[in-house]
Parts: structure tokens; C-alpha cells; sequence
């Protein structure tokens, strides 16, 4: 590694990393307003339609089932089609499938519709993270990577907001009309503004990009991606983080109308909280990868993981102290989720992938992540309906111990030798 490529990896991001950057940042974000919104309209459906938790649990996991399975294929299709044609399909799509859901009432139905949504939600992330490989180098992709995560956070947090003001307003199925309008708009919004590589300053890293691909089938790249151990353990680790992480995100909203007797929303209210501990999480964790780990990403991913299952345990307890104990530890509780999560979801894939398949592994992780969102989704609802909620939110915490113990295993991790 020469001189001035060093020296460009700690420099501060250009004018146009900076616009790629926030374009990748509320892209990618948007996607949410048309995937946590279930969570707010489960109350309501409940109530109306009669179904029981176990049932929306079903629900609930197609997504996270139909997501894994679109972000392992969408992972080698981003490899040769354009991210910005992947990530307006998946937008626009989503929308009109938010839409048809609000229609339906059968649950049959119901779970269809949501399954397709979760395949077309699996579009965003893979092209998401080629763009950022193409534009950031690895010094700067902790940083670049987490700024990207905190958006997700951010629109998170308000699809609580909107979606829960929308179902207090519209019934529940506002919440998932509002939403699919915003995601429209930023369909639009990307369409006119993304670049997806540099012009002529990486033109050499992009031919060798483009021969690489032209000269690898699909399954040739699959091999590739499969092959390489480090990434099943990240996987592991990002499937077990992820059953905890759905738990609170999925089940929340109703966990907490349910333990305090709140409407939905003012359980939708606090849950708004958890995302922006996710905020800071994503940015700072990825900042400390870069600034005092030199690109390691797993020992933050691990400390971070153990906290987060100490938090889980006293999580069921906290929450009937009252209002500002519930918030600071849904702060805390965030901040400990999407840490990790953002390393594990697209920084850590992306240094350890071999040459050409960054989308690909990024997809076969976030496959891994997803199955164990769906398990823990119906696992959730199970426990939850069987034996208390206070069995379920144990679940969450054991995951989150177990994760960290995967992970250890990557502690002196660093990014590959062709990626510096």
C-alpha cells in the first residue's frame, strides 16, 4: 500500500463522499418507514381481526424468512446490476405492497403480501453497501458505514412517531399508508441524485471490479463468498444479534401496552427512544473501529453484545420504575443493539470479503441475520403467549450473550490485505 493511498484513507471525506454519503444515509433509511411500521399496526389488527400473538408472530417471521433469502440472492445480483435500479425497485415496491397489505384481512393473505414486502426490503442493503465500497476506503468505512446506520436509526425512530400518529389518526391501517407515501418520495429522491462510483480517481479499481465479475458466474461467486470461514462466523454472530434486536423492535411496542397498559401511542412514543440509541451506537462504534482499533471491528462488537444482554435482563424490571428509567434503558438497550449491529450488517463483511463479492457477502450475512430474526420473531410470540413476557425478553438477552461469545472469536480481525 503506497503512501498517498494511506494518506487518503484518514483524510476527511470529499465534497462528493459527502453527498454519496447522506444520499446512501436517507436511501436506505426510507426503507424502514415500510418495515418497522407493522410493529405499531399489530395492536390494532389484533383487535379488530382477532388474530392471536403466536399468528402476527408468523407474520412477523415471513418478513424476516422472504428478507434473508432476498438479501443471499439480491447480495450476487448487486454484484452486476445497477445499485441505483435495485434500490428504486425495492423502494417503490414496498410501497405499493404496504398499501395492498392494508387491504387485506385474511391472515393467509396478510402473510403473503408481507413475505413479498420482505424480499423487496432485501434490495436496499446489498447495492447500499457496493456504493459505499466503491466510494470508501477501510479507515474511512467505519465512520462512513455507521453515519449510514444511524439513518436507519433515525427513520426508525420516526416510523414509531408517524406510524403510531398515523394509527391513532387513520386506524392501523394509516400505518402503513403514511409510510408508503414517504418512501415513494425518496424513491425519487435517489433516482435524482446518487452516484454509484467515483469518476476517474478509482477508474483502475472499477475495470479490475467489472473484469472480475465478466470472468465469475454467479455461482463461481457464490463459491467465493461461501468459502470464506470468517464470514460464517460473523454471520452467526448477526443472526443471534438479530432474534434480540427484532424482539425489541417487533414485539416492543406491544410488550410495553401490554406490561403498562398504555395506548399505542405512547408505547409507540418510548419505543421511539431505542432508535436513537441506535444512533449513537452506529456512529460511535464504527468511529472507534477506525480511531483506536485501527480497522478492528470485534472487540466493540463483542463488549457492546455482552452489555446488551445485561441490559435485557434488567429490561423487564426497569420498565415498571417509571417513565425516565423506561427511557434510559430503551437508550441504553439501542445503543448496545445497533453498535454492533452496523459493524456486523455491513463493515465487518465488507473487510473481510475476497475480491469482488462486498454486496455478496453482505448479503449471505444478512440472509444469516434474518433467519434468526424469523426464529426469534415466532419464538418471541410463542414464549410471550406460553409462558409471560417475562420468558421472552430472557430469550433476548441469552442471544445477545451467545453473540458475543461467536464474535470473540474475530478479535484481531482486520480488513483484508487487497481492501488497504
Amino acid at each position: 500500500m503506497n503512501t498517498t493511498s494511506h494518506s487518503s484513507d484518514q483524510r476527511a471525506f470529499s465534497s462528493d463522499q459527502r453527498m454519496v454519503l447522506w444520499v446512501l444515509w436517507l436511501t436506505y433509511g426510507s426503507f424502514y418507514f415500510c418495515r418497522n411500521n407493522l410493529s405499531v399496526a399489530l395492536p390494532g389488527i389484533q383487535e379488530e381481526l382477532g388474530y392471536t400473538k403466536s399468528q402476527m408472530g408468523t407474520v412477523l417471521m415471513v418478513l424476516k424468512l422472504a428478507y434473508g433469502a432476498g438479501q443471499f440472492i439480491n447480495g450476487q445480483m448487486a454484484e452486476h446490476w445497477q445499485p441505483r435500479k435495485l434500490l428504486a425497485l425495492g423502494l417503490l415496491a414496498s410501497a405499493a405492497l404496504n398499501v395492498v397489505f392494508g387491504w387485506m384481512t385474511a391472515l393467509y393473505f396478510l402473510t403473503f403480501v408481507w413475505a413479498c414486502n420482505g424480499y423487496v426490503q432485501a434490495l436496499g442493503w446489498p447495492p447500499t453497501m457496493r456504493v459505499a465500497a466503491n466510494w470508501f476506503p477501510p479507515l474511512q468505512r467505519g465512520r462512513a458505514i455507521g453515519i449510514i446506520g444511524t439513518g436507519y436509526q433515525l427513520c426508525g425512530a420516526l416510523t414509531f412517531v408517524v406510524a403510531g400518529w398515523a394509527a391513532e389518526r387513520f386506524g392501523w391501517r394509516g400505518a402503513l399508508y403514511v409510510p408508503a407515501v414517504l418512501v415513494s418520495i425518496s424513491a425519487v429522491h435517489m433516482l435524482v441524485f446518487l452516484k454509484e462510483k467515483p469518476a476517474a480517481e478509482h477508474a483502475l479499481e472499477d475495470m479490475e471490479h467489472a473484469t472480475a465479475m465478466a470472468n465469475r458466474s454467479l455461482r463461481e461467486n457464490l463459491v467465493v463468498t461461501l468459502t470464506n470461514p470468517a464470514l460464517w462466523l460473523v454471520a452467526v454472530a448477526l443472526c443471534l444479534l438479530d432474534a434480540c434486536r427484532y424482539g425489541f423492535t417487533d414485539w416492543g411496542v406491544t410488550h410495553l401496552k401490554e406490561v403498562q397498559n398504555a395506548s399505542v401511542g405512547t408505547a409507540a412514543f418510548k419505543y421511539a427512544v431505542l432508535p436513537f440509541g441506535g444512533i449513537a451506537g452506529a456512529y460511535l462504534s464504527g468511529w472507534a473501529t477506525d480511531r483506536f482499533f485501527k480497522g478492528r471491528r470485534a472487540p466493540v462488537i463483542c463488549i457492546l453484545l455482552f452489555a446488551l444482554g445485561l441490559l435485557a435482563l434488567a429490561y423487564d424490571s426497569v420498565i415498571h420504575w417509571g417513565m425516565l428509567p423506561s427511557v434510559a434503558i430503551l437508550f441504553c438497550i439501542g445503543f448496545c443493539i445497533f453498535g454492533p449491529q452496523v459493524l456486523l450488517v455491513g463493515t465487518l463483511p465488507v473487510d473481510l470479503a475476497r475480491r469482488g463479492t462486498a454486496a455478496a457477502a453482505v448479503g449471505f450475512v444478512n440472509f444469516m441475520g434474518y433467519m434468526g430474526a424469523a426464529a426469534g420473531d415466532k419464538l418471541t410470540g410463542r414464549l410471550a403467549e406460553d409462558y409471560g413476557w417475562p420468558t421472552a425478553v430472557r430469550f433476548w438477552a441469552a442471544c445477545a450473550f451467545a453473540g458475543s461469545l461467536v464474535i470473540a472469536c474475530l478479535w484481531k480481525a482486520t480488513a483484508r490485505p487487497h481492501n488497504t
